[in-house]
């Protein structure tokens, strides 16, 4: 079941998606749950950025997977470098029509099906600092915790009634 935003955008689905970047995106999220890491998509970053998929691992360390569904997608993005200040790792994500070799050496690279995703090249680490570290963290409990909300109030709409909202700002 999908989390439903009860605001009017949706920060999760709000159109920018498509079809097949969703498709990617699932297989991704797919392996990083076998990978034991948690992950949230859409995270708005302090920068004002928006990482595809935010993750972090059992032991502290985040990864972004920055999803390119064809050429022009990544041809035209040049953000994708401001991502190394928030995370340990930094990934790009494509399927199967995509040639990999577009992909920069200097970040891992993912292959997704849609029903999953295999680990095509690694990505080199570059720790981010303790600060960093910590404000990341506490932002991403709190996404995932209001997020966590949002899905218990769509299930049972009883809880919303009152009026309250909340902002995903972070």
């Amino acid at each position: 079941m999908p989390i439903v935003s009860l605001n009017q955008r949706d920060p999760l689905i709000d159109g920018r998606q498509s079809e097949r970047a969703m498709l990617v995106r699932r297989g991704v999220q797919r392996l990083m749950i076998q990978m034991r890491v948690s992950v949230l998509p859409e995270i708005p970053l302090v920068t004002g950025r928006r990482a595809d998929l935010l993750g972090l691992s059992e032991k502290g360390e985040f990864t972004i997977v920055e999803i390119k569904s064809s050429i022009e997608d990544f041809r035209v993005d040049r953000k994708w470098p401001d991502y190394r200040l928030h995370c340990d790792r930094l990934y790009f994500a494509t399927h199967p029509g995509v040639p990999t070799d577009i992909f920069p050496e200097c970040c891992g690279l993912i292959l997704s099906d849609g029903y999953g995703a295999e680990i095509l090249r690694e990505a080199p680490e570059e720790r981010m600092s303790p600060a960093t570290r910590k404000a990341l963290t506490l932002r991403f409990a709190r996404i995932a915790s209001d997020r966590l909300l949002r899905a218990e109030w769509s299930a049972n709409p009883f809880l919303t009634e009152g009026g309250l909202a909340l902002d995903e700002d972070g």
